[in-house]
């Protein structure tokens, strides 16, 4: 009750003993002489490593340890309002993870030395440094440190839980080897497991697969779809979804290097519980395989009211578009209220404007929708200015929509 955000956090961390680990160490070294964050640090390390744990992960909690004062120093002493500065700090923190485990970290020594040392402008400070850093590295500023070290710790553990289920490294290394260093990189082993066995098990069957999981993914219903790219397979899933009343909390969008996209969503029943019983899945399955192959989107209609909080706390809809010249596309952010039907108004306006949507990361915390979207025009090139502003105009304008705000 007392920190909701961090708790949040601290509960969706993928490893939680990390953040325990590095809050042991982070002032071990205190007393010896010399900086106690680089003397921690080497200790965290050895420590880790003597006790089974991966080099990858040993490596987040020594640098944790290393760096338990950066959050807290440069939300404090820096201008948060310079572009320049939130970009050195997310590229210095590298990826989402170790932000969330840097940010829990940061209140819990804060508020553990004293108390009465910790007030509200900094728990203000360090929420605004921790958004607008994730901001930054979901627009494409992260590059995970040790990238090749996750990469392979990620598929070691995956080839263990698929020798558990029975497959065979050759039904699957084929499958794997669709898959780009995004991919692994943006799952964890568990799905990858289910995604391959899936794939493995089907690889002689048609285009489209579609798989409902509720055991990868505690608390929520995880769906697989595995289509090809030119069905524009998001804006019809997302109208499948709304239609049902279903919520989509989070989704991973990773084409392939072949011409299939491989996309995972994670939804709710209306009242935040998972999708439980064989009828409302196979319904699911059944609906989803339907507007894949023969169904057109523009029969949806999307007639769900808009949750009552989404109602009492607005949130200001904010859109951005930045150019990621490097991977030739185009970067739009999108900040709003989660809302009955708005992945597929977004859905719906990039087919009207033209725009293929090559990738996308998808986030509801709370009742705050956070998405990113990579774009390109139909010659697979960024956006120009023009473009761009047109899209920004056409999303404003149709997510102020009193029918669907």
């Amino acid at each position: 009750e007392e920190f909701p955000d961090c708790s949040r956090i601290m509960q969706g961390l993928p490893k939680p003993e990390l953040a325990y680990l590095a809050g042991l160490f982070y002032d071990i070294a205190k007393g010896r002489g010399g900086d106690h964050s680089e003397l921690g640090a080497v200790d965290a390390e050895a420590f880790c490593l003597e006790h089974g744990i991966g080099r990858y992960d040993a490596r987040i909690v020594a640098w944790l340890v290393k760096n338990h004062l950066f959050l807290s120093l440069t939300a404090q002493k820096k201008d948060l309002s310079d572009p320049v500065v939130i970009n050195k700090f997310a590229q210095a923190v590298s990826d989402e993870a170790r932000l969330d485990y840097l940010y829990v970290l940061t209140v819990a020594d804060v508020r553990g030395t004293n108390p009465k040392i910790w007030n509200s402008w900094k728990a203000s400070l360090f929420w605004e440094l921790y958004q607008l850093t994730k901001q930054a590295l979901r627009r494409g500023t992260a590059n995970p440190i040790d990238k090749e070290e996750l990469i392979k710790e990620t598929q070691i553990t995956a080839k263990l839980i698929l020798g558990q289920m029975g497959v065979d490294a050759k039904n699957y290394q084929p499958v794997w080897s669709t898959f780009s260093e995004e991919y692994f990189l943006r799952h964890r082993p568990e799905e990858i497991a289910w995604h391959s066995r899936v794939l493995a098990l089907n690889k002689n069957n048609n285009d489209i697969q579609i798989d409902i999981n509720n055991e990868v993914a505690e608390g929520w219903t995880a769906i697989m779809i595995y289509a090809p790219k030119k069905l524009q397979s998001f804006i019809r899933i997302t109208a499948v979804m709304d239609a049902m009343g279903l919520s989509i909390v989070d989704a991973r969008i990773v084409p392939t290097t072949g011409s299939e996209s491989l996309d995972t969503y994670f939804i709710l029943e209306g009242d935040g519980s998972p999708v439980v019983g064989e009828r409302k899945t196979g319904e699911i399955k059944s609906r989803l395989l339907q507007v894949l192959t023969t169904g057109d989107e523009k029969a949806f209609r999307i007639d769900r009211r808009v949750p009552r909080q989404v109602r009492m706390f607005p949130t200001k809809i904010t859109v951005n578009i930045s150019q990621d010249f490097p991977n030739e596309r185009t970067v739009c952010e999108l900040i709003a209220g989660d809302r009955p039907g708005l992945l597929f108004e977004v859905g719906k306006i990039f087919v009207a404007e033209n725009v293929k949507l090559q990738n996308a990361k998808i986030a509801t915390v709370g009742e705050r929708a956070e998405d990113v979207f990579f774009i390109t025009n139909s010659q697979n090139k960024p956006l120009d200015e023009q473009a761009s502003q047109n899209l920004v105009n056409a999303i404003e304008l149709a997510l102020s929509d009193p029918k669907i705000a």
